[in-house]
């Protein structure tokens, strides 16, 4: 039974946007919905009559209206939604002109600089001007090599007014990691910075920007933002020019919205392609921002007077879903650089200063400030907070415990999961419900979530496949080059033909929540038994001398045996004393399956740039097989010290 950690009041509930839209749906469907369970229920199966609720709820601007919701929800892949509508994403986004604050940015080390939505409309305004000019049209493509700062979101929205696509990733990829991105989609237009900051240091782009641009023949214009220089010489890069010279110079511009199909692309996002290439996902108009008002509207209960922080690159979904809470006229707040720069605490001073109202983050995170022994409850004024929102991997118990005990005793604490894949959530927060240590609350509206067995049949209260019985609008309308559609199906639909398979292992609890155990290709099978590697990191993490760990399963004897590398404090080390406790703690808090047969200590553990762990390449490194495209790792080094290891030849 898990732990009932938070509860909404009356009053609290009464003033979320989940229970204004309860009944607004009530009085419009004439139905008596009391909880978050029966409107739920009602948006899986009611799925048409939900979405059309979601598009009126959502006020959403459109120049023609759309002639059916859904022509088949049981279509996957290939539902279409919302047919005949019109619209444009970024008109969607600028609704708000106004001189209330729209994004503030603090970069490492810098002071905070805002902009209004009335600037932003203007900034946005004349780069749309400039696009137009150099020929930029419905279709093409525009990229951002780009920090986490205000003209990274100015650059999308530009994009986005003229029917363009965006397309992003972070500044601290490698040459061959942008290669491998861009090169695909040929844009012909790159944003990039001359540098960026990350832990007290100054890292040069415009070197690799170089490199990329003489490899990438499409890019007509290379859009240069300064950001560690005040005067940076864009020369130095092929069709280089200052993002404030590129602007257009006229005032008081009216942007020309182009008025697109509802499944026009808007975004291109890259799988994390630590197996191979990156696979281009291509995400619709539509389904992005109807998806995105409803989680954030909905699910994490945005509203104008918030000011909504997530920790994230312009490499990763949260970035693309943090900017669309532009169209509720909130505060964006946007961080570059490292979350532990200058001190462990950083990002909570952040938060006090800025006067955060949710708070976003990933797992890793939440787990390195305890470790830290940082207690924000203690150190910072955190009275706006109302929410804190974690994903990348599953939250660990004890990291549940952790925010209640030492950040603040009244908020939601939203542990959310879904993906590039949907550019959006299947399970996240509910601002009108309990929550439980360990869980995620809910399913998401309009999401038909299971848990499937190996037979394919649906299970409750047992560990499953995450699957997606009915299609949603915000999963991908197609992948780039993927002419007959055979890398999208196989991506999603081999397992089961005509339903969703995400790749996660989950249990759907009797709360109605969800418990994530990790990837389910990472699943580890011991005996025939499947174990999720998130169970086992929950109780490893919790050790005070383990820093950080990485479980994989290695074959063995005609089996595969489960070995656990573990990252120690500095001070530490793996004595038979530590082993016999890592090993104990394991089996007294799950089964004698999870024990691993060896663990090793490491002095890294390899992460994605998104942060997240990569147990699938160290498999390979340990079975002697290629890892492709290191390029998406933070820290790729870290993989050589998993090769050859004796102590896995016995």
């Amino acid at each position: 039974m898990s732990k009932l950690l938070w509860q909404p009041s009356r009053e609290r509930i009464a003033g979320t946007n989940m229970f204004q839209f309860m009944q607004y749906v009530n009085d419009r469907h004439n139905t008596n919905f009391q909880s978050y369970d029966d409107l739920y229920q009602w948006s899986v199966t009611e799925i048409p009559k939900f979405w059309a609720a979601v598009w009126d709820f959502g006020e959403i601007i459109c120049s023609q209206p759309y002639a059916e919701v859904v022509d088949d929800f049981t279509k996957m892949p290939g539902a279409q939604w919302f047919r005949g509508a019109r619209l444009n994403f970024a008109e969607n986004l600028l609704r708000y002109r106004d001189d209330r604050i729209a994004i503030s940015f603090k970069g490492e080390g810098k002071p905070t600089v805002s902009i209004t939505y009335a600037e932003l409309y203007d900034k946005v305004a004349r780069l749309a001007k400039s696009f137009r000019a150099m020929g930029v049209t419905v279709g093409d493509r525009v990229a951002g090599f780009m920090p986490n700062m205000t003209e990274t979101v100015i650059g999308m929205l530009a994009a986005t007014s003229v029917g363009a696509i965006w397309s992003s990733c972070s500044p601290d990829f490698g040459i061959k990691g942008v290669l491998d991105r861009f090169g695909q989609i040929s844009p012909k237009v790159l944003f990039a910075p001359d540098g960026y900051f990350y832990s007290g240091k100054t890292f040069d782009s415009l070197e690799r920007i170089s490199e990329v641009v003489k490899e990438i023949p499409s890019i007509e214009k290379v859009v240069v933002v300064p950001y560690t220089k005040t005067d940076p010489d864009p020369a130095i890069v092929p069709n280089g020019i200052l993002f404030d010279d590129f602007l257009s110079k006229e005032n008081n511009l009216e942007i020309d919205f182009e008025q697109v199909p509802a499944d026009h692309p808007l975004y291109i996002m890259y799988s994390s392609g630590t197996t191979g290439v990156p696979k281009c996902i291509v995400h619709g108009v539509v389904g992005t921002l109807l998806q995105h008002i409803k989680e954030l509207k909905l699910h994490t209960d945005v509203k104008r007077d918030d000011t909504i922080f997530y920790f994230t690159t312009c490499g990763w979904m949260m970035w693309n879903w943090l900017v669309s809470s532009l169209t509720l006229g909130a505060r964006v707040l946007l961080f570059d650089g490292s979350p532990f720069f200058p001190r462990p605490g950083a990002l909570w001073q952040m938060a006090e200063d800025e006067k955060v109202s949710i708070f976003g983050t990933s797992a890793k995170y939440l787990a390195a400030v305890e470790k830290a022994g940082v207690k924000p409850k203690e150190s910072f004024d955190l009275s706006p907070l109302k929410a804190i929102l974690s994903t990348g991997s599953p939250l660990s118990i004890e990291s549940f415990e952790y925010v209640y005990r030492d950040i603040k005793e009244d908020l939601v604490l939203s542990s959310i999961s879904g993906g590039t894949d949907i550019i959006s959530c299947f399970a996240l927060g509910n601002p009108i419900g309990p929550v439980y240590a360990g869980e995620l609350q809910c399913r998401g509206l309009g999401m038909k979530v299971q848990a499937y067995s190996d037979e394919g049949k649906p299970v409750l209260q047992e560990k499953g496949e995450l699957v997606c019985t009915a299609s949603a609008p915000s999963m991908p309308i197609y992948f780039w080059n993927d002419p007959d559609g055979q890398k999208y199906r196989s991506a999603y639909f081999e397992v089961w033909p005509g339903v969703w398979s995400h790749g996660d292992y989950i249990e759907i609890t009797e709360h109605g929540g969800v418990i994530i155990y990790g990837r389910s290709d990472a699943t580890l099978n011991p005996g025939g038994v499947r174990i999720g590697t998130a169970e086992i990191y929950r109780q490893v993490e919790n050790i005070p001398e383990v820093l950080d760990s990485l479980v994989i399963g290695q074959d063995w004897d005609n089996d595969v045996r489960v070995i656990l590398f573990v990252k120690l404090r500095e001070g530490h080390d793996l004595t038979d004393e530590l082993v016999k406790r890592i090993k104990t703690t394991i089996r007294q808090n799950t089964t004698p399956r999870h024990v691993p047969a060896k663990i090793i200590a490491v002095a890294d553990i390899p992460y994605t740039i998104s942060g997240k762990k990569v147990e699938l390449a160290v498999r390979k490194v340990i079975h002697n097989q290629e890892v492709k495209n290191k390029d998406a790792l933070a820290n790729p080094e870290a993989l050589d010290l998993y090769k050859n290891l004796s102590d896995l030849t016995s």
